[in-house]
Order: structure tokens, then sequence, then C-alpha cells
């Protein structure tokens, strides 16, 4: 039984202990608002010194370090199509301090082309932004004679299985965009997979293949050149790397679009707060015209838009290329 003396006693001690409490719980939700507090590190899953990703991702770790008053350190996980470093960011604590700047392949083809992915793409991440895309483009070696898409189609459809054209690897964009295309024209050509953009490139302009999806940041200084013909963007309007190149819409062949597109998300969990500040930051520096201008020099168009926007283009890309690797039979173990 407690005495009457031990009320007042004891709604001290109440007090006392609801005040901790309450006081436990300010700093969380005032680090959250006040994010960042300390240097984030921003997960590129590829090497660093090359590439697409990499030199986007540190133009955008700059104006974020300029805007947020934090260092934005990008940390290169290269490997397995991006999955060691999406992984790891997965597994990374959900406070704020780990972004992943990552791409199409390893967010929506993935899913589809790996027996056993570590990491899913929607359950262990929450979307930030949609950055922005590089559309893949059909360029063809000279020698193969042919200057318009339905000139290529002709022959493609002409001669099965001869014209022969080369990827970055198996269920990267270039692969798929072709595995695409031969499926929208009923064509069938022989995919030659390489480890590196550079000697697939190569043995295109020698002749060893005749055509490939490249990226156009990749293709658009020997388009120039005059060393390959491009014959169509696999997008929906035309790339401001190269203007004069027609979309397959624009030639008649809708349903063909791919494109690399990048995105940051953070892993599952983290405060909407730090969420919500990354999206907007990256908005305004999206709308930066100095910035803009550089990353569309890079062969990137800017995009931006709110975390809903990523998280319905994340779930119709899962789709879109579930279809396409599964009639192109890719499967890595």
């Amino acid at each position: 039984m407690i005495s009457k003396w031990m009320f007042p006693r004891l709604a001290g001690l109440l007090g006392t202990l609801a005040c901790a409490i309450a006081a436990s719980a300010m700093p969380v939700v005032s680090a959250a608002a006040d994010w960042p507090t300390r240097p984030v590190r921003i997960i590129v899953p590829a090497g660093g010194g090359g590439g697409t990703a990499d030199p986007i991702s540190r133009v955008l770790a700059d104006e974020l370090t300029k805007r947020l008053g934090q260092p934005f350190v990008v940390e290169n996980r290269g490997g397995a199509n991006g999955n060691i470093g999406a992984t790891a960011a997965a597994k990374s604590a959900p406070d704020g301090q780990t972004v992943l700047f990552s791409w199409a392949g390893t967010l929506a083809t993935n899913i589809s082309l790996y027996s056993h992915l570590p990491f899913h793409p929607q359950k262990d991440f929450d979307p930030v932004i949609l950055i922005g895309a590089v559309p893949n483009v059909l360029v063809v070696n000279n020698a193969l004679g042919v200057d318009t898409l339905d000139k290529f189609i002709a022959l493609a459809k002409k001669e099965p299985g001869k014209l022969n054209y080369g990827s970055t690897g198996n269920g990267s964009s270039m692969h798929l965009a072709g595995e695409l295309f031969k499926k929208r024209t009923g064509t069938f050509m022989v995919h030659i997979p390489y480890n590196a953009a550079g000697k697939a490139t190569a043995d295109l302009l020698a002749n060893y293949t005749q055509l490939m999806f490249h990226l156009v940041t990749g293709a658009a200084p020997y388009v120039k050149s005059g060393q390959m013909k491009a014959l169509a963007v696999l997008a929906d309007k035309r790339s401001s790397v190269l203007p004069n190149v027609p979309t397959m819409a624009e030639l008649g062949l809708k349903g063909v679009e791919s494109e690399t597109w990048f995105a940051m998300l953070f892993p599952k969990g983290t405060p909407h707060e730090a969420a919500a500040k990354l999206n907007a930051t990256m908005n305004d520096i999206l709308k930066d015209p100095a910035v803009r201008e550089k990353l569309i020099g890079m062969g990137m168009e800017p995009l931006g838009g709110t975390p809903e926007r990523l998280a319905a283009h994340l779930d119709a890309e899962i789709h879109k290329w579930a279809e396409v690797v599964k009639f192109s039979g890719a499967k890595i173990q």
C-alpha cells in the first residue's frame, strides 16, 4: 500500500522520468531537422576516374557541399554490376549519413538479371530524387553502308544473325537496349559482350562488330568526327549532345526507349526530414543554369522532381526490363 506521504515523491519521480524521456527524444528530432550535421558519404557503385556516373556524382557532391555546409564525399564501391556498392549502402545505418547514387542497371535491371540479389531496390531504400538520364543511341560502322533506320532494319531482317553488336557486358544498358530493339523489330543480331566500353567501341570502329547501342556520351565524339554513323536515339526526345540525330519514335518506331538514368536514395528508414532537405536542395541544384550546362555537357538531361516521381519511375522500369531480360534469356548466378 502506498502511503499518503509517498504521493508527492512518486509524482516528482514520474515528472523527472517524463522530462528525461522528452529530453532524450529532442536531439533526434533536432538532428534530423538540422541535417547534415557531419560529413555525408555518397556511395557510387562504380570505379572512380572514368565512365559517366563518377564525374556526374562529383559535380553534385561539390554542389551539395557548397549549399549544405558539410562535406559530401564520393566513395567508389565498384563491382558486380553495381551490386557491391548498392549492398553496402542498403546495409548502412539509416541516419542520413549515407546516400546511394546509382542508376538504371543496378536499380531496375539487376533484380531480374541476378538469381540472388543481396539487396532489394524498393524494400531496402527510400527514394529521394530522379537526377537525370543519358540515352542510348544506335550507331553503326561506316562500312555497313546504311544511313537510315529503315535501311538498317531491312538489312538486319534480310541477314538474320550476321550482324554483331557489342556492349559493356550481359545485362548492361547497351546489351538490353539491343534486346529491346530486337524484340520490337523482330530482328536477330548477335550480342558480343565486352568488359569495357572502350574495347567495344574500338572493335566497332575496326568493323569486328557492326553496331552498338552506345550511350550518347561515348558515341558523340566518333559520330561528330565521322568515324561512325548515328541512326537514332532511344529516347522520347532528341539528345542535346547529338541534336541532329532523330529519335526512334520520330522515325516511326515507338516503344524503344532506353537510357541510363541516375538517382539518389537513402537506406530504408532514414528520417523524412533528411530526405526532404536533400530532395529540395538537389532540385535547386538541377535548376541552376551553370550546373545544368555542365551536366548537359556530360550528356545527361537533368530531371529532378519528387521522391514519388522516382518511386513510380523505378517501379515502371523494373517491370519493363524484367520482360526484356526474360526475352533475352540472360541470367547471372
